[in-house]
């Protein structure tokens, strides 16, 4: 992603005036040449509206953008699709907007995914004179590559490339990272990641990514993301309609990547550990069938009662050796079940806690970053929907707790560590109808809101 949002611009920017619907008024009434192009255009100042205003030689003499009657910073993302190519800068904008938060809108409004396509030219680029923007840009390009990833299709987004793109944060950032691949995880005790991905081909077999950065004697914050690079269904194959945008299973580890990236640029005062199971769920002769029993790294078996709920088999893995690194804060994101989709839709997320304390301070990051997420109940009334009769759980719980969402947070709350507190997410990574400055495809969500609760909680 190139560079968008500028501190410095040499050449001309188009002034932009940020109004309320109060201040379109009070504007309008006092120039009758723009009012009346507004009247054409039906400009009102409602939130993301703009209006490029033509001077006497006929170029872009300014732009007007509309607020509604609440501004927010995360309305620029619609101003960014919405310009054409070119430098701008906001004059005139409500009290109380941080230049840096618009900066940052602006550059996530600027997202598009043209990898399979002709470039199309420059984007338009927002100069934000005397602004710090350094941290803006940082989780900028971090968004950026968690959607760029979740956009990419398994074909050219496989294991290995994962693996490219951690070493690559790891190299960046002085970060240490370590690799187990294929038969290596059974010997280093990574029964299920194994177990999942056994059955695709050997150039994507699967593998446990680990990151390591900070210094000593900092708190520890473990960060784990599901990596299903693509999800069939195993066995229990999913229908056409189901499987079509499985390339995007791998937004969990996209997601952690991501969120670790960002707590390294910005050198938090913490120890950052990013695990990553990477799999492919495929079919083949070595595939884990319904009716097997796994092993799992914390000791439990498992009962496979569906394939097709392979996602918390390697988080149960990878949960366990969040857990023996004695972590302060866990944090695990996947897109794990449709079920959290029903409760709450693509754009609110999910996320469980027993831990009231950081359930407030994720709510309230929340908030103040326009990142949506809502906590739901870790209900215990439905533990006893993941017994099995032959081993000490299974994966797919009996049908009366019909909560899928919580009872896939129930199943990893088995595996999470004891020490610190733990968060589950259970994240869409996706829009499925686009607007302006959101398009349709990857969405980065919560992981805006998950850095700001951990720069906060560990100042």
């Amino acid at each position: 992603m190139s560079d968008v949002i500028l501190e410095a611009w040499d050449g001309p920017a188009a002034p932009v005036h940020a109004l309320t619907d109060a201040g379109v008024e009070a504007l309008l009434a006092a120039d009758p040449v723009v009012a009346a192009l507004a009247r054409t255009a039906d400009f009102k100042g409602k939130a993301g509206q703009v209006l490029l205003v033509p001077g006497a030689d006929g170029t872009l003499s300014k732009v007007l953008f509309g607020l509604g009657q609440k501004p927010e910073a995360m309305d620029f993302r619609a101003l960014a699709a919405k310009l054409p190519a070119g430098a701008y800068r906001i004059v005139e904008a409500p009290e109380g907007l941080e230049m840096a938060r618009v900066a940052l809108a602006f550059a996530l409004g600027s997202y598009r995914f043209d990898r399979y396509k002709g470039r199309d030219g420059e984007r338009p680029k927002l100069v934000c004179p005397g602004a710090d923007l350094a941290e803006a840009r940082a989780v900028a390009h971090a968004c950026a590559l968690a959607r760029d990833m979740v956009n990419t299709p398994a074909n050219d987004m496989g294991p290995r490339q994962i693996e490219t793109i951690a070493r690559e944060i790891a190299e960046q950032y002085g970060a240490r990272i370590t690799v187990i691949e294929g038969e290596g995880l059974l010997e280093a005790n990574y029964p299920a990641v194994h177990a999942v991905g056994r059955a695709a081909h050997p150039d994507r077999a699967p593998r446990m990514i680990e990151l390591s950065w900070g210094e000593a004697g900092r708190p520890l914050v473990a960060i784990v993301g599901k990596g299903v690079v693509f999800d069939t269904g195993g066995l229990d194959i999913k229908p056409s309609a189901g499987m079509r945008l499985m390339k995007k299973d791998m937004g969990g580890a996209a997601h952690a990547l991501a969120l670790g990236r960002m707590i390294m640029a910005a050198g938090l005062p913490v120890r950052v550990a990013v695990l990553c199971p990477v799999v492919e769920n495929a079919i083949s002769g070595d595939a884990m069938r319904p009716g097997d029993v796994l092993a799992t790294r914390k000791g439990l078996s498992v009962e496979v009662g569906n394939t097709d709920a392979e996602g918390r088999l390697i988080l149960a893995d990878a949960l366990t050796r969040a857990g023996e690194l004695e972590p302060a804060l866990t944090i695990d994101l996947a897109t794990l079940t449709g079920a959290a989709r029903i409760a709450l839709g693509p754009q609110v997320i999910p996320f469980y806690t027993d831990d009231d304390e950081l359930a407030a301070q994720m709510a309230a990051a929340s908030e103040s970053e326009a990142d949506p997420m809502w906590r739901m109940p870790l209900w215990k009334g439905y533990v006893e929907a993941l017994d099995s009769d032959i081993a000490d759980l299974k994966n797919d719980p009996d049908g009366w707790a019909q909560a899928g969402s919580v009872t896939a947070a129930l199943f990893l709350q088995k595996f999470a560590p004891t020490s610190g507190s733990w968060a589950h997410l259970d994240v869409f990574a996706w829009n499925p109808r686009g607007k302006p400055g959101a398009p349709a495809g990857a969405e980065a969500q919560t992981i805006r809101a998950l850095y700001r609760m951990i720069r906060e909680r560990f100042a």
